[in-house]
């Protein structure tokens, strides 16, 4: 006679945080606010981890965003020209560190495709000493609107395969850019990239000019490497310091001068900053002033 593995308890771990889960979950949940909230007490009493609640949160915030609420805005976009040559075209590559690049034609305000950096790499095998056309190595854009929700565009990354859209405006304007990695982000949480280095580290070096620095960087620790005199009872970390520059939470983008530094926004989201690019400028070019953008 067979047994009944039905009636047996789950021993399978994954079962067991299921079936934990949904005991959880029997009430009657009305709305999504119960529902997390119903998830936080699940969180509360280690049925799920504290990863594993913010990425639920964040799943369900996905159906509520919309692209205008995560997009990379038009000013801060890092556009090519089209009739641009190698030595303009590189330095902009090199200092992005992105992998696709919005193309401009005559009016600078229009996208007229894409143009990814691995695309650019036959242009240097062997040797080779070929005339860049950039119109030869135009990918086609996809625009989008201000108002699609990001779970309906997620999808539509996913069935295109396209990592990049443009989001237009309701004139059809260009207001900004988006990518499948600031959709994810949303639901995962930041995603490591070229910027990242170790836990314990908070400043890099890329050249005598250049560092990039975490914005939990401590006062003290900042002031020592750079030799500075930021207030250390006022502040406790270097991102304390840029935001209080700036006035306001700034956005990816942003740069503004303080004490002969310029700080670039490298990373930072609706809550706080994360990661920024300081280079040195002279002192008397320098201000508190932040640009306008």
């Amino acid at each position: 006679m067979s047994e009944d593995r039905s009636s047996q308890p789950a021993s399978d771990g994954k079962r067991s945080w299921l079936e934990r889960l949904g005991q959880i979950l029997q009430g009657d949940v009305k709305d999504q606010t119960q529902l997390v909230e119903s998830l936080r007490t699940a969180e509360q009493n280690d049925v799920i981890d504290a990863d594993a609640l913010a990425m639920i949160e964040g799943v369900l915030q996905v159906s509520d965003l919309r692209v205008r609420d995560i997009m990379i805005p038009r000013s801060q976009m890092v556009v090519v020209d089209r009739d641009a040559g190698i030595e303009q075209l590189l330095p902009i590559v090199i200092s992005s560190a992105h992998s696709r690049f919005p193309v401009v034609g005559e009016n600078k305000d229009e996208v007229i495709g894409i143009l990814l950096a691995k695309d650019l790499l036959p242009m240097f095998i062997d040797g080779a000493d070929k005339k860049l056309n950039i119109r030869d190595l135009l990918r086609p854009a996809v625009f989008i609107p201000e108002s699609k929700r990001l779970n309906v565009l997620l999808k539509e990354f996913r069935a295109s395969r396209n990592h990049m859209a443009i989001v237009v405006d309701e004139y059809g304007g260009v207001a900004g850019l988006v990518t499948i990695e600031d959709v994810i982000e949303q639901i995962v949480g930041e995603i490591a990239d070229e910027h990242d280095f170790e836990d314990d580290v908070y400043i890099m070096t890329h050249d005598n000019d250049k560092f990039i620095v975490k914005a939990i960087t401590p006062i003290d620790d900042f002031n020592e490497h750079f030799e500075t005199g930021f207030n250390e009872e006022e502040f406790d970390t270097i991102g304390g310091v840029v935001v209080n520059a700036f006035g306001h939470l700034p956005e990816r983008g942003e740069i503004v001068d303080i004490e002969g530094f310029r700080f670039h926004i490298l990373r930072a989201d609706n809550r706080r900053v994360h990661l920024l690019q300081i280079t040195r400028v002279p002192v008397e070019s320098a201000s508190t002033e932040v640009p306008q953008t």
